[in-house]
């Protein structure tokens, strides 16, 4: 603390610097003790070092109780220098303080000091009235306690002891202070009173402000005696109806399907609907009120006006589309994922600046596991809707979409219809769970049925086929998800937004584990607190017990390492916490489950390491080539490969075929030799044209006798000239080389651009190398492509 400070004022003077404390919600006035909770640092230590110091504070009040860290700004000038009586230490964060106000004081000056506030303060005591002022303040308190007295009556709680001394005394400053210490103004209120400069207006701003806060309350009784008569009158008619039913039951009259046509009547009335909607359910009610009891029809009518009624007719949730509250719910919810949020952040501002934006339906599309349905419960959250799931998986009846028509015994209506019904709201998020898992047979194409509701043209007049009636579901805010979109009709396809979520990195794998899938666990199994999971431990599982796109099967891995944690304290008695090393987790879990990908680690000949695509994310593809000598010139293609892969290896043959001379190929070799190709795990189905580079660098090598470069994974098509084309799924694709520890990556110049979708991370470790020809390919792959061509050169020109 610097030494300028001076604690106490020496006499004669009026100006002193001392601790400031700054209260949110809370004005104390002089001659008063109050108790008030403090949380903050600055104020923790201001309070610490008044009582180290035995000196007083300066208690303030903070205009925005919101201000976490307020300044001179965000402070009122007056308040009331105090001493602290006693403090008590509630937990590590907060304490509760007993202060006495002694006098008010003026702030001058606040500095931000040692951690704490310190304010350069000036007494300012309230200006006593003269002789000819007395009788005036004689009448403000006789009238502040007549106030006092009907605050009271109006069923505000005080205790005795405060009513005594109100009542008892008559001093003015005594009440101008004591009264609004005591009674519930709002702090803005008790501030003003505060800062009245002389006793005569501060008795003034009380009587005004005391007089404005009973005319409140006595409004507030008003309106809850109005309340309560009309629950009275509510319950009367309840237990009125009740009894009448007990009677119509006695006589055997209780089912009287008329009054039920008429309550059905009652309430078509007083629902928002369409004319012709209205037409139609009154023609139903009245079609009831003609049927007697026994009537099977009258079964189905009800069965149906239920289910119309039912229906949220004209109810909305109002859309929240605050882009800073959905960052926070999508940055609490998942982790990573930053071109997802960007892209829903972006829909939402547009949405904002456009108003009302019909027919934006939403497809989430990426491997299992990643967080598609959690992401479109965040969108629910932020935009304060509703939120409804329908799976489609599996789903192969048309009347699953449009529902039944009422001629069918058991008829019922939609799936779509009863996802409003259970919102309760015209405008939902409404999910459309593996949209892409979806099957047609003789029942019809449910595909097709979803054509309409997800149409902007078509959807704000849907027709079910159990309801027969119009119903908007243009307000719906559709999200689907799918793992693949080749299997969605294009129909479909075409209405949608596509987001596509690419698989976890081992960073976000490991992040997610930590902030989101090991508490979760740990509150599962009761273990919070008890077993720490380190980050090395972490690591160990997902590199040797998992290997997914998203984080399922390690969400699953954790929660097995957690209940054996669990069996190991209760049969050990291990003293608490419990931490664990990656050395226990091959003890709980058995010896490492996930094998290490089989490719080509040492530079070898014939052999070249690929970059596949799969459903669950890309993984490396290593190409085998063995040429044997004295054969027929056959080719032999092994490992599953598809006819576009083939034609891919027969492209490969013709390319060295025509450039054998460039790379010292003899190319009698091709027509007396033996070529075999092969893809390793052949139970794997493989296909495509993206392995066309890989290929030919395996055949060249393997022909030419020179070895590839093990840490070059490589991805394109070819063409019989040698062109390289581009190909798809090139984030999954790097992140596989990622994963695997591939240096550079060869990828073709027209896939550049798409270098803006890998994560950075897989950017920071792998080199891209874009090539537009496959001379290029083999100049970066074979170990000696450039001494070879050197060679083959010579011995041409020779």
């Amino acid at each position: 603390m610097p030494e300028k400070v001076k604690i106490i004022a020496p006499a004669g003077e009026d100006s002193m610097q001392m601790p400031a404390v700054a209260l949110r919600g809370l004005v104390v006035f002089p001659n008063n003790v109050v108790h008030f909770e403090v949380g903050r640092a600055k104020s923790i230590a201001a309070i610490n070092w008044a009582m180290e110091h035995s000196a007083p504070v300066f208690l303030v009040a903070q205009k925005d109780i919101n201000v976490e860290d307020p300044g001179a700004k965000d402070l009122y000038t007056y308040g009331v220098v105090a001493e602290i009586k006693q403090f008590l230490r509630v937990d590590e964060e907060n304490i509760n303080v007993l202060a006495e106000g002694k006098f008010r004081a003026k702030m001058e000056f606040l500095e931000k000091t040692d951690g704490m506030l310190m304010a350069d303060i000036r007494t300012a005591n309230i200006t006593l009235p003269h002789d000819d002022q007395q009788d005036q303040v004689t009448a403000y308190v006789r009238r502040i306690k007549e106030e006092f007295h009907r605050y009271m009556t109006l069923g505000q709680r005080v205790s005795k002891e405060t009513v005594f001394t109100v009542l008892s005394n008559d001093d003015g400053r005594f009440i101008s202070e004591y009264v609004p210490s005591n009674v519930l103004f709002r702090y803005q209120d008790k501030q003003t009173i505060l800062e009245a400069p002389d006793l005569v207006s501060r008795l003034e701003t009380l009587l005004r402000i005391f007089i404005k806060e009973n005319n409140v309350l006595e409004l507030e009784r008003e309106i809850q005696d109005k309340t309560n008569e009309v629950m009275e009158k509510e319950q009367r008619d309840y237990f009125l109806r009740e009894e009448m039913g007990v009677i119509l039951d006695e006589l055997g009259e209780g089912d009287d399907i008329r009054s039920d046509a008429i309550a059905y009547k009652k309430k078509i009335d007083s629902l928002p609907l369409e004319e012709d909607v209205a037409a139609k359910l009154n023609k139903e009610a009245d079609r009831l009120f003609k049927m007697n009891n026994m009537n099977q029809e009258a079964t189905v009518i009800r069965a149906y006006l239920d289910t119309c009624l039912d229906l949220p007719w004209g109810v909305y949730t109002t859309d929240c589309l605050d882009l800073k509250k959905a960052q926070r719910q999508l940055d609490k919810d998942h982790y990573g994922l930053e071109k997802v949020k960007e892209r829903i952040l972006e829909i939402l501002a547009v949405r904002k600046t456009a108003g009302e934006v019909k027919g934006q339906i939403i497809c989430l599309v990426g491997p299992p596991g990643v967080g598609k349905t959690s992401i479109a419960q965040s969108i629910a959250k932020c935009m304060n809707r509703k939120y409804v799931r329908m799976s489609l998986g599996g789903v192969r009846d048309e009347a699953e979409i449009r529902g039944h028509r009422r001629t069918y015994i058991g008829a019922l209506p939609g799936r779509l219809i009863a996802a409003i019904t259970q919102a309760k709201s015209s405008n939902p998020l409404i999910l459309l769970d593996e949209i892409d898992k979806m099957a047609s047979d003789f029942r019809g194409d449910p595909a097709a049925a979803l054509l309409e509701a997800l149409d902007p043209e078509q959807n704000k007049t849907f027709k079910d086929h159990f309801l027969d009636i119009p119903y908007d579901l243009s307000q719906v805010l559709f999200v689907t998800t799918a793992n693949n979109l080749d299997t969605i009709p294009k129909p479909l396809l075409d209405r949608m937004d596509v987001i596509e979520l690419g698989s976890y990195t081992r960073v976000e794998k490991l992040q997610i584990a930590r902030r989101h899938l090991v508490p979760k666990q740990l509150e599962k199994t009761g273990l919070k607190g008890q077993v720490k999971l380190p980050v090395s431990v972490l690591e160990a599982v997902i590199d040797g017990y998992t290997s997914e796109a998203g984080v399922r099967n390690l969400e699953r891995t954790v929660a097995k390492l957690l209940r054996k944690c669990a069996r190991r304290l209760e049969e050990q008695e291990i003293p608490e916490p419990l931490t664990l090393t990656p050395e226990d987790v091959s003890q709980l879990l058995g010896p490492r489950r996930r094998k290490p990908a089989y490719l080509s680690r040492n530079d070898q000949v014939g052999v070249a390491n690929g970059l596949a695509w799969t459903s669950v994310g890309g993984e490396v593809l290593p190409i085998e080539v063995l040429v044997l000598q004295d054969g027929s010139g056959k080719i032999e293609l092994t490992g599953s490969l598809g006819e576009v892969m083939k034609e891919s290896a027969k492209l490969a043959v013709s390319y060295a075929r025509f450039h054998a001379g460039e790379y010292g190929i003899d190319a009698s070799i091709l027509k007396t030799a033996d070529i075999h190709i092969h893809a390793p795990e052949g139970a794997v189905p493989k296909d495509g044209p993206s392995a066309g580079i890989t290929l030919t660098t395996a055949l060249i090598s393997a022909l030419s006798g020179n070895p590839v470069n093990s840490k070059i994974a490589m991805t394109g098509e070819i063409t019989l000239h040698g062109e390289v084309l581009p190909i798809g799924g090139l984030r999954e694709k790097a992140m596989a080389a990622y994963r695997e520890g591939m240096r550079t990556v060869l990828i073709p110049r027209d896939n550049e651009s798409d270098l803006y979708d890998v994560d950075a991370v897989v950017k920071d470790k792998v080199e891209f190398i874009p090539v537009e020809r496959l001379d290029q390919v083999l100049n970066y792959t074979l170990v000696c492509a450039k001494q070879a061509q050197v060679s083959a050169k010579q011995k041409k020109a020779e």
